[in-house]
């Protein structure tokens, strides 16, 4: 497993590499979730590439780019226990260089939930990841489930920008609470962690409130905001019921498969949660 740092070098060693080649793009602070999607690479692809990179571009002022969890040295002991080829791990200022004005939008399904608190983020996103797939020229992408909007974005982009990459999802890897996995839980104290597992009870409970036959969306919302109430560290972000494939919220009653997402500030760590519920045909 070699560490690259810079584009002309990994482009020397891409070079190289003959057959179909995984790409896991991440943010480091590596856990489980991560490990999934490089097993998932493991077994579909010829080889393994995981870039590690914070993304300035992604964080707005104020939010915690500074503080982010950075453990490069632990991630590729974690990595070495699979087959990956490389890892690219860039500074900021080879990703984007002091003249840099060129950025990447979509306008669609990155509207609504996770852009009503964080306008920035989708930019920030499509625009390191059309950076990264030019740069590492994949025939395969892996994204977990967990960032549900986030994954739906770059199929678009893969789409709309004629990227010949296959997006592989991989599903959300929890703890034994049920919490989703996430670098930003290396944020929470122990106590924190253990009660944060309230995300995923309301879900559940959400779940089982569509499939015994509730439509009414406020009613199933309140269901949510309620069962996250209860717990005294939780502080809802927001709560969306969409439609699955247009991200477009639900009015009135469920009537096909849905996306039922939430943000929710424990302490002042904001953590995502979703579930997908799909009817039968």
């Amino acid at each position: 497993m070699n560490l690259i740092v810079t584009i002309p070098e990994f482009r020397d060693a891409r070079a190289n590499l003959f057959g179909t080649v995984g790409f896991v793009p991440t943010m480091g602070a590596l856990h489980r979730g991560h490990m999934s999607l490089v097993k998932k690479s493991n077994q579909l692809c010829d080889f393994t590439v995981v870039s590690v990179f914070v993304n300035p571009a992604q964080f707005a002022a104020g939010e915690d780019l500074s503080t982010y969890p950075r453990t490069l040295d632990s991630d590729l002991k974690l990595l070495s226990n699979y087959n990956v080829e490389c890892v690219f791990a860039p500074t900021s200022e080879t990703m984007y260089n002091t003249d840099f004005s060129t950025f990447v939008d979509e306008n669609s399904l990155s509207s609504g939930l996770e852009s009503l608190s964080r306008p920035h983020f989708f930019k920030g996103v499509s625009t390191i990841i059309a950076k990264l797939f030019n740069i590492i020229q994949p025939s395969h992408a892996f994204f977990g489930e967990k960032d549900a909007q986030q994954l739906r974005v770059i199929q678009r982009i893969v789409e709309n920008l004629n990227f010949p990459i296959q997006i592989i999802p991989g599903p959300v890897v929890r703890e034994e609470n049920g919490l989703a996995m996430s670098s930003r839980n290396e944020y929470l104290n122990k106590e924190e962690r253990s009660r944060a597992g309230i995300l995923y009870s309301a879900l559940l409970k959400t779940q089982k409130q569509i499939t015994d036959g509730e439509r009414s969306v406020k009613k199933i919302i309140d269901l949510v905001r309620k069962t996250l109430h209860s717990e005294p560290l939780a502080k809802v972000d927001y709560i969306s019921i969409v439609n699955d494939k247009t991200l477009i919220e639900v009015q009135g009653d469920v009537s096909g498969d849905v996306l039922v997402s939430l943000a929710v500030y424990f302490s002042d760590i904001r953590l995502i949660d979703n579930i997908t519920i799909r009817f039968p045909e």
